[in-house]
């Protein structure tokens, strides 16, 4: 026991936060529908000697912990909508970057919104982080590092978000209705770069962000078999949810119209992400990427958790591997 504690104790991966290349790990490649293998969209830049998470879907944290990313090495969140899939884990993942020794707020970057968003986070953990931050704290009272920090901008137009570390952010605005403001961000480290689509339907605004990219990490809907879904609960007399799966086909991509998007920019890689619904198994892979093959023959990964992609700097080289659980 003490030896296999040893090992866990001291496998943080650090050699991943070396400063010769741009990383980019999936923590999460599911979605709201139930799944065993997949958490909520969270995606984990590494650059710069920290990593970033862009969306924290449900149970992401778990996911991050499984693949030994150190939380004192989080750099901040990135928000791309307030829908809850994509939020769900926010208070979970600062609470547990904390324990693990972040030593500063956890900063929130995302559109108008996200002040209450993390207002509201700090509020239903306040007596969690009270508890804990005082039994646990350096000062023996409530740590002010423990809380989250928002960190709005405005998403009207592509704009800089953050820059460190010789990390470029830069956030774009996207179409996904209802939701009034969506965004997606690109990442620029080392001569490298990743778009992050975040949920939006087919748009020439992904495709302006991620010209020349590397990589394109999209969202991508099955409507054939969603389609199916909601004709199954229809049937069901489930109107709810067969409204649901009918309205949303409207405001996301399809896996083959995300490989048009990834050809329009000239990608390297297209990986699909925040899988709907999420695939248990090959076959029903094979059934979700139905038409991709005609559209783009190569340079397509069906994301999942685990996935890590390693871009070295100035390079043209893409590997992949997953970010093996302990």
């Amino acid at each position: 026991m003490d030896s296999v504690i040893e090992r866990q104790v001291a496998s943080a991966p650090l050699q991943l936060f070396a400063d010769d290349a741009l990383r980019v790990v999936l923590c999460g490649t599911g979605s709201p529908l139930p799944s065993i293998k997949r958490a909520g969209p969270c995606v984990a830049i590494i650059a710069g000697g920290k990593f970033y998470v862009v969306d924290a879907g449900v149970r992401s944290t778990n996911n991050i912990g499984l693949f030994r990313l150190p939380g004192d090495r989080i750099g901040g969140v990135f928000t791309t909508h307030y829908h809850s899939d994509h939020i769900g884990d926010l208070g979970e993942l600062n609470m547990i970057t904390w324990a693990q020794g972040r030593e500063e707020p956890l900063r929130v970057f995302g559109p108008p919104g996200v002040r209450r968003v993390v207002d509201g986070f700090n509020q239903v953990y306040g007596l969690d982080r009270g508890y804990r931050t005082a039994r646990f704290g350096t000062k023996g009272g409530v740590d002010p590092n423990s809380e989250l920090q928002a960190l709005p901008f405005n998403a009207d137009a592509p704009a800089v978000v953050l820059q460190e570390n010789g990390l470029k952010v830069t956030m774009f605005p996207v179409e996904h209705q209802p939701g009034e403001v969506a965004v997606g961000y690109r990442f620029d480290y080392s001569g490298r770069s990743v778009v992050i689509s975040g949920d939006t339907v087919k748009s020439s605004k992904v495709i302006a962000a991620a010209k020349g990219a590397d990589v394109l990490v999209h969202e991508a809907m099955a409507m054939h078999i969603v389609e199916r879904m909601e004709a199954a609960f229809e049937g069901i007399g489930n109107d709810s949810v067969s409204t649901i799966l009918h309205d949303i086909r409207a405001f996301h991509t399809s896996p083959v119209e995300a490989a048009e998007v990834a050809n329009e920019a000239g990608v390297k890689e297209l990986v699909l992400n925040h899988l709907v619904p999420s695939p248990p198994n090959a076959v029903a892979e094979r059934l979700f990427m139905r038409g991709v093959s005609d559209v783009r023959s190569k340079g397509v990964t069906l994301g999942y958790d685990c996935l890590m992609l390693t871009l070295p700097a100035n390079s043209e080289e893409i590997s992949q591997q997953c970010l093996a659980r302990p």
